[in-house]
């Protein structure tokens, strides 16, 4: 076997914009295993909030043994974006290997569409109206919040999408004051989740406060090692594969995540529709699936997923597992 890793820019659609900054394009790893005729890919993107850079995680790759197994994987690499990489493409190969999909090995029942969200940027209230108007047709809207001047931008999106469900997402963006503030008006305004309204570093606050939304744990949650320190903090977890650093780690952590009680959303980076394949598997069932990135892509891979009314399909042969 040997391992190949390159890089990718996929064109956005539109300028993205977070509470952290704003952003024109993916910038992806694509992780090839090969072995004879066969090979397994993955793709992961490393995040500048955790420490990932492009160079960084390529590094952690090249590094790897040829002989790479997923078992050896876990001890060689921590959780994060170039052990998702890899462990996805080894998942790709060990279907091509067998015949059989990668539901099958990891002993899932087969796949089908989950309702994704739809994540609107960061903008201004009049430009987040206009483009929830656009997207009112969505059964689920994803909100970029973080500020302290985000109530205009609320109230804006409810009224260009009145009869969608909205999630909200923060980035770590609000004080344990400012989140008390609007708790009151995201209840008034129908949201159904709000997503990682503290710094993780400051998520203490959220023991013993109100939370009469369902609080989600984005950057608090990782992997499996993560759920003793949320306890008494959050009601959902956030699984993403480039977190969790891989398919085999993101099932486990949902497993032990419902175990102790909490809900699950899936969700992603914004990256092509290969990052996304794998995720597929561990949103069946979820509460929240966000798995939006290739809609806010200009362009995708060869073999998209597909989106429609009934949501994001599990992938075809032909794209991963």
């Amino acid at each position: 076997m040997r391992i190949e890793v390159s890089r990718y820019v996929f064109r956005l659609a539109q300028v993205f914009t977070i509470s952290r900054g704003s952003r024109t394009e993916a910038q992806v790893l694509t992780v090839r295993v090969m072995d004879g005729d066969l090979q397994g890919w993955g793709e992961c993107v490393p995040y500048a909030r955790y420490g990932e850079t492009l160079g960084s995680v390529e590094a952690e790759i090249q590094g790897l043994p040829d002989d790479i197994t997923r078992d050896r994987l876990m001890d060689l690499l921590p959780a994060g974006a170039a052990r998702n990489a890899v462990d996805c493409a080894l998942w790709d190969l060990e279907a091509k290997r067998s015949g059989l999909r990668a539901w099958e090995l990891a002993g899932l029942p087969a796949p089908g569409p989950e309702i994704t969200a739809f994540t609107l940027s960061l903008d201004t209230p009049a430009t987040m109206q206009a483009q929830a108007a656009k997207n009112a047709f969505r059964p689920l809207l994803k909100i970029k919040l973080g500020t302290p001047d985000d109530m205009p931008r609320l109230e804006a999106v409810r009224a260009g999408a009145p009869a969608s469900h909205i999630i909200v997402d923060a980035n770590e963006g609000w004080s344990a004051e400012v989140y008390s503030e609007l708790a009151p008006h995201l209840v008034r305004l129908g949201v159904a989740l709000v997503e990682q309204p503290l710094p993780a570093g400051e998520d203490e606050a959220l023991i013993g406060m109100q939370r009469p939304v369902p609080v989600c744990a984005d950057e608090s949650c990782h992997d499996r090692a993560s759920l003793p320190a949320l306890k008494g903090k959050y009601d959902v977890v956030n699984i993403k594969l480039d977190k969790t650093g891989g398919l085999t780690e993101a099932l486990k952590l949902r497993a032990a995540a419902l175990e102790q009680g909490y809900g699950i959303m899936v969700g992603c980076m914004v990256g092509s529709s290969l990052a996304m394949a794998p995720a597929t598997l561990v949103a069946q069932g979820a509460s929240v699936t966000d798995l939006d990135g290739p809609l806010l892509l200009a362009e995708d891979r060869d073999t998209p997923l597909v989106f429609d009314e009934a949501g994001v399909h599990p992938p075809e042969v032909a794209l991963w597992g």
